[in-house]
């Protein structure tokens, strides 16, 4: 949980000039543009990196802002095969309308997954907070009837998590697996650091076990160790797994984990809206921002 002293910082840090918050956010961004984000994608595929795109972007609470993004997202699936990079996107259901219009935004996923299937990409929905877990899965299981080339996040922290991988079994879901950073309360979410690391690790052995490819998303040292020994253990090969991490975080372990041989795809979020995702992340997990903290004072 969050300190004090995070959240204090995260209600100050909107008053920091953007010049700041824009080159400390630097390291962990893409950049605003197309071309920043294929030229990170590159330096990461030149050092066996995989990687995954998503467009930054606020909210949409009205059918007129859901439109844009997802025609943003259409072209990227498109400009990836141009530019020769990863064809792997990841997408947050709210930004193409989920709040405001369920309908429309399933059918521009649709759209995004189908053109994505044609150049043989594949699209990750990502998971929000706990308001939205039904529809979230809801968009994924309908797609999912007629793509394989779609997959879904889980978080670990919910008390929900074990239930929802025993209800999508059927589809053998391909996973991105993380621990979840949205303040939940405990009558919803797992409130301490033990208790939602064992539940990872019990979520994941589920997942395994049910056939499903999964991306392993954390920073945790200890989650890591504990995922190459259900790995090691059940001789899974690399197609059925992957580490992922964001872009700037643990770098020295995400070098580590490939010089090891374990694949590893790193998010790669970019756009003009970059000001707007860093003080949602800190709103969403006031305990990033005595991170940013440290960074702006040259600590981090």
């Amino acid at each position: 949980m969050p300190s004090l002293l995070d959240r204090t910082i995260a209600g100050l840090l909107p008053a920091v000039p953007r010049p700041i918050v824009r080159r400390v956010s630097s390291r962990y961004i893409a950049g605003e543009e197309f071309t920043a984000v294929v030229a990170a994608a590159r330096a990461l595929a030149a050092r066996n990196l995989r990687s995954t795109m998503d467009i930054l972007g606020e909210n949409t609470d009205s059918v007129e802002k859901a439109r844009p993004p997802a025609a943003a997202y259409l072209e990227l699936v498109n400009r990836q095969v141009e530019a020769g990079v990863d064809r792997n996107v990841s997408i947050k259901l709210s930004q193409l309308g989920l709040t405001s219009d369920r309908e429309l935004c399933l059918e521009s996923m649709r759209a995004i997954v189908a053109r994505s299937a044609s150049h043989r990409g594949k699209v990750r929905i990502d998971m929000e907070d706990s308001s939205l877990t039904d529809a979230t899965l809801w968009v994924f299981k309908t797609l999912r009837a007629d793509y394989t080339n779609v997959g879904v996040v889980l978080q670990a922290y919910l008390h929900r998590t074990l239930a929802d991988i025993a209800a999508l079994a059927p589809l053998t879901p391909d996973y991105r697996l993380c621990k979840g950073i949205y303040i939940e309360p405990a009558a919803v979410a797992i409130q301490d650091r033990a208790g939602i690391n064992a539940n990872f690790l019990r979520a994941l052995a589920a997942m395994f076990d049910g056939g499903s490819v999964v991306g392993i998303a954390t920073h945790d040292a200890a989650l890591i160790d504990g995922a190459k020994r259900l790995i090691a253990e059940r001789r899974l090969g690399p197609d059925r797994y992957e580490f992922q991490m964001l872009l700037g975080v643990q770098e020295k372990l995400r070098d580590r984990l490939v010089a090891e041989g374990h694949p590893l795809r790193v998010y790669l979020p970019y756009g003009r809206e970059w000001y707007a995702y860093c003080m949602r992340r800190l709103k969403e997990n006031p305990s990033v921002a005595g991170h940013v903290f440290r960074a702006m004072l040259g600590l981090g």
